[in-house]
């Protein structure tokens, strides 16, 4: 098989072949550029020079010098020698070639080099073809490819190869190429006479874009089309060099490395809100010949996936210059291809339609969540299963909203979509962020988790009554050390967080659910609080050594069998002149059964024991529930020194859905109302005013009162 390289190549050099062929360097020295691997000391020079070379695999852009430096290695090397091009070979040449090295390797002991230009056109059973070669060593492989070969060249290959990879030529570099064409008189043109003018030079040099075969290509072309003047001189001056080379030479594949790089290079500059490096890229794309309506396909995703609810117009933007561009075409519609990217870049960014990906991952990894019974379909299996008893219509409230379960009950507290601060989105979050707070809040409160039985009429009415008489005793002074004892949901934390006092706020919480809870939902904040956990015997732990401006809690003080001893914990851990504000539920104020019992057909005596009984359980002096009031809070707190500031009782009436649970609860002889009950009534009585009780409310909507204390004590 004939080589397409010889030792003696400048001799088999046709006088007509082009000044690029030509001018190819025949040594390293000669060589220009790609000094990172072919300066002096660089493991390939080292290698060439002393003809030990394994196999490489040259990558890099065309007119960077790949096929030069293999027959520089041809010129220097005692191997044999032999080469393929991958666009014009197959199978059967690949075994000629393996076969006449083998021979040599068997006849003279001779190792042999194979060259294959463009060795990623070798589709994968060629290239297996000369995997087994390169693995015993019978060949050593030389390929150059202008694709990336970690993509687009056999595993096996690369990883028994040395990777070499060749950078575009710098300018000066493209100006060496050049000047040495021009002064070469064996080779080149120093024999014509040719005058190179200074600024067509540069431009030569410039818009070959790092391609030395374009740049020498581009200036034959203007030697041979250049008349001499009087002098016999051909004169390049900057119009001609111009015609030469009229369009730069843009690397670009539509299928390879440099077109997902240059989309890469786009959507970041957009996504990095970079105008000028956006347009750039575009533009280079489009000089390049990319399709328009793929970088409008690439646009249509990024508004979703970038700009989302920061910018609702976006997405609009966008389909309405695809649609006019549609209807104009080229060139005219890079006018909308300009327009769409500029609107994209400058637009407020927000990746919260990520949420979507969140909740699919915890669909795809967690245990599937039931349908909530008030969310169920109720016309076809509400009367025998329940479906949908319950289902508050959120049209029927204030605001068109209510509290209520939506996610299923093991999943309560997930929160997947996340709101920027910016652009409409950032309109949109603080009513996103207080909706949430009030919705979580509604199920953590005081531990219960059953949202069926909450207060569902007028319960955010509730809720914020009773957190803007807490915010309005929390003093708006900057900087302040605030604290949230038995934090089990946002709906004062929220609030804190995005006010304009800026204060370094704390919670603790007993229960790790609720710390999750907190930290998921709040993580999003500005300055989001920092949380912990401790036991309730031990909420302080975690605030050893800090002392507070401020602390505040709801349902601290009222259950404690102990009162004076947690009041004074938190008085040890303010400053001198902090302030705590407490807001407590006081059950001895609060509703009585007796009074829904009222609505029931019941003899008067049976009534009369009931409400012996209740007094019974309310004037309970050993249960820390009842065995207080405003009074007695009050006088502990001054006792230890503390100043009342502020003592209100508010007192607030609301709608409670009776389920049959809450029912069997009060009734249970173990505990509470069930147990008092059991003292008064036999077995028997009590069951049948129990099923009574069930009949008239069970699943009903009851006027409920609820009597809260708010205090403020200064240290």
């Amino acid at each position: 098989m004939k080589s397409l390289f010889d030792h003696n190549i400048t001799s088999l050099r046709k006088s007509n072949a082009p000044l690029a062929d030509r001018m190819r360097p025949r040594t390293l020295d000669e060589f220009v550029g790609q000094g990172h691997i072919l300066s002096k000391g660089r493991l390939l020079r080292r290698a060439i020079q002393a003809d030990q070379l394994t196999s490489l695999i040259f990558y890099g852009p065309p007119g960077t010098g790949k096929t030069t430096l293999a027959q520089i290695i041809a010129g220097h090397t005692k191997a044999h020698f032999l080469s393929l091009n991958a666009v014009l070979s197959g199978i059967k040449d690949i075994r000629a070639s393996i076969d006449e090295a083998e021979r040599y390797l068997g006849e003279q002991q001779k190792r042999s080099i194979l060259f294959i230009d463009e060795v990623h056109r070798f589709n994968k059973a060629q290239q297996d073809a000369l995997l087994p070669h390169v693995e015993k060593g019978s060949i050593i492989l030389i390929g150059a490819t202008t694709e990336n070969p970690y993509f687009e060249v056999n595993k096996a290959l690369v990883s028994r190869s040395r990777i070499f990879q060749l950078h575009p030529l710098e300018e000066s570099d493209l100006a060496t190429v050049l000047d040495h064409a021009l002064a070469d008189k064996e080779r080149g043109f120093g024999k014509k006479g040719i005058i190179l003018e200074a600024d067509a030079h540069a431009h030569l040099a410039n818009v070959a874009n790092g391609d030395a075969r374009a740049a020498l290509n581009a200036l034959e072309l203007a030697v041979l089309t250049s008349d001499p003047n009087e002098q016999g001189q051909i004169v390049i001056n900057l119009d001609v060099a111009e015609e030469s080379i009229q369009k730069r030479a843009v690397l670009y594949d539509k299928d390879g490395d440099a077109h997902f790089d240059h989309i890469s290079a786009f959507i970041k500059s957009v996504r990095g809100s970079d105008v000028d490096a956006a347009l750039y890229w575009m533009a280079k794309m489009l000089y390049a010949g990319e399709d328009p309506r793929y970088l409008f396909r690439r646009m249509y995703i990024l508004a979703g996936e970038d700009i989302g609810l920061a910018d609702p117009r976006a997405m609009e933007q966008v389909n309405a210059c695809a649609q006019a561009f549609d209807y104009i075409g080229l060139p005219e519609g890079r006018f909308h291809l300009a327009q769409a990217c500029i609107y994209l870049a400058t637009a407020p960014k927000s990746n919260s339609n990520l949420a979507f990906f969140d909740a699919l991952r915890v669909v795809d990894k967690e245990k599937e969540g039931e349908v909530p019974n008030p969310l169920k379909d109720g016309a076809r299996d509400k009367k025998g299963l329940g479906h949908g008893i319950g289902y508050q219509y959120p049209h029927a409230f204030n605001d068109h909203w209510v509290a209520q379960q939506y996610l299923p009950q093991r999943m309560q507290g997930k929160v997947f979509y996340q709101p920027s601060n910016l652009g409409f989105e950032g309109n949109l979050k603080p009513t996103v962020d207080r909706l949430r707070e009030t919705q979580l809040a509604s199920m953590l409160e005081e531990g219960k988790v059953n949202w069926s039985e909450r207060t569902i009429g007028g319960a955010v009415e509730e809720r914020e009554l009773l957190k803007g008489k807490i915010l309005a005793q929390i003093p708006k002074n900057a900087d302040q050390l605030i604290l949230e004892l038995k934090a089990s949901n946002a709906w004062i934390l929220g609030d804190l967080s995005r006010s304009q006092i800026n204060p370094s706020l704390f919670a603790q919480t007993s229960s790790l659910e609720s710390k999750a809870v907190l930290t998921n939902q709040l993580q999003n904040l500005a300055t989001p609080p920092i949380i912990y956990f401790s036991e309730p015997t031990q909420i302080f732990e975690p605030f050893a050594g800090y002392e507070f401006d401020v602390i505040y809690g709801k349902g601290v003080i009222a259950f404690e069998k102990d009162k004076k001893a947690r009041l004074q914990e938190i008085k040890d851990q303010l400053l001198q002149g902090g302030e705590m504000i407490l807001l407590e539920q006081v059950p001895k104020n609060g509703q009585r059964l007796s009074q829904l019992l009222e609505a029931l057909p019941l003899k008067k005596e049976v009534l009369e024991r009931f409400k012996k009984a209740e007094e019974g359980l309310f004037n309970d002096f050993t249960n820390p529930k009842f065995n207080w009031d405003q009074e007695d809070l009050c006088k502990i707190a001054e006792e230890l020194g503390l100043e009342v500031k502020c003592q209100e009782l508010i007192e607030i009436t609301s709608q409670k859905l009776i389920t049959q649970d809450l029912i069997q609860r009060w009734f249970n002889p173990e505990e509470g109302y069930g147990k008092a009950l059991h003292e008064e009534f036999e077995k028997a009585e009590l069951f049948a005013l129990a099923q009574a009780f069930r009949e008239a409310w069970a699943n009903a909507l009851g006027d409920w009162k609820s009597c809260y204390l708010l205090l403020k004590l200064k240290n």
